[in-house]
This record gives C-alpha cells, structure tokens and sequence, in this order.
C-alpha cells in the first residue's frame, strides 16, 4: 500500500510544477467556475494518457525526432499565445456574480489537450520520469504490478486536477473583480511567455 502511495504523491508532484497547463486551469477557474477548469486538466491528462501508452510501448522514439520535435515545438507555441491573447482580452469581462455559462465544455477539454499535446516538454518529461519508472518497475515487478502503479500516477494528476479547479474556482468567490482580473493578465501574461519559450525552442531547432 505505502509503494502504490508513493507512486500517487509522484504523480501529485509530476502535475505541480507551475506550467501552462496550471496557468490556463486557473484563468478558466476564475472566468468559467470549478467544472470548466477541472476540463481543461481532464483534456492535458488524456494527453497525458497518450504520451504514457506511447512510452509503454516504445513508440515514443518516433516523437522524438527532429522533425516531429520542432513540429510539437511550433504548435505549441501557437496554441500557447493564441490561450494567452485570448485570457488577455478577456480579463475585464470576469464579473464575479455571472459565471462565463457562454464558454462550451469542449473548449476548455481541448485547450488543456492541445496544450498538453503540443508541449515536447511532456513528451521528455514522460519519456524521462515515466520512461525508468516504468523501467525499474517492470524490472521489480509484473505487468499487473506495472500496470497498477502506472494507475497510481494517474489518480495523483487526477488529485492535482481537483485541487487546481478548486482553488481557481474558490479564487472567483472570494477576490474582487479587479483582483480576479488581474490574475487573470498573469495567467495569459504566463501561457505567452511559455508560448515565447516554445517558439525560440522551434527557431533554434530549425535553424
């Protein structure tokens, strides 16, 4: 039980780190309530769920290639401040007594997939941290033991999900309208800065 434990407080800290996926879950919290930006992790997690299948089945090696490389590099820069500018224009329109009911459930799901899908970084950061995971324990342990504790990983995302959504969502309760505005300038301010980085990881891959 303490192993299967350990193995969800990995995926608790794998999802903490402070990233894109983080930044758009607390403006879509804040504009949109607790439901939109638990979708916007629950779409970055089934990304997540492809890149750990991928790695499972060492295909991952593909998405590693130059090409594909700068490829996931330039779409994630797009779709990074394409997020960004649209948070931007949107953080004078957050009125705390009317939730953003206009904003379609599929949008949020596939700006956290997109996000998610597009980062390289994820495909590193699972080939790296999943990758000898998934090593040291098919090394210790059987593919129900394997497929087990890959689950346990997984219930640790789904917990920093919740919790995100929460605190964006109890944000939107408590700050004024100007405060919850400007949180939400941070946040797109953020997912550009990030989609910055990206694009300067493509140019410097390409040229």
């Amino acid at each position: 039980m303490s192993i299967f434990l350990g193995y969800v407080f990995l995926g608790l800290s794998l999802a903490a780190p402070i990233g894109p996926i983080n930044a758009a879950q607390l403006d879509k919290g804040i504009k949109n309530g607790f439901f939109h930006a638990w979708l916007v992790g629950l779409g970055a997690m089934t990304a997540d769920a492809i890149y750990m299948l991928a790695v499972y089945l060492g295909v991952v090696h593909f998405l590693e290639m130059p090409f594909m490389k700068a490829f996931l590099w330039c779409f994630g820069f797009f779709v990074l401040v394409y997020t960004g500018i649209e948070s931007l224009l949107s953080a004078g329109k957050i009125i705390s007594s009317k939730r953003g009911e206009d904003e379609s459930s599929i949008k949020s799901f596939m700006s956290g997939f997109l996000m998610s899908l597009s980062n390289p970084l994820t495909i590193l950061f699972w080939l790296g941290i999943y990758g000898s995971v998934l090593a040291k324990t098919a090394a210790e342990y059987d593919k129900a033991h394997v497929i087990l504790y890959s689950g346990a990983i997984f219930i640790g995302l789904l917990l920093w999900d919740l919790t995100m959504a929460g605190v964006a969502s109890s944000f939107r309760r408590f700050l004024t309208g100007k405060i919850l505005a400007f949180i939400s300038i941070l946040s797109g301010l953020s997912l550009i800065g990030f989609g910055i980085y990206f694009g300067v990881q493509a140019y410097k891959l390409l040229f």
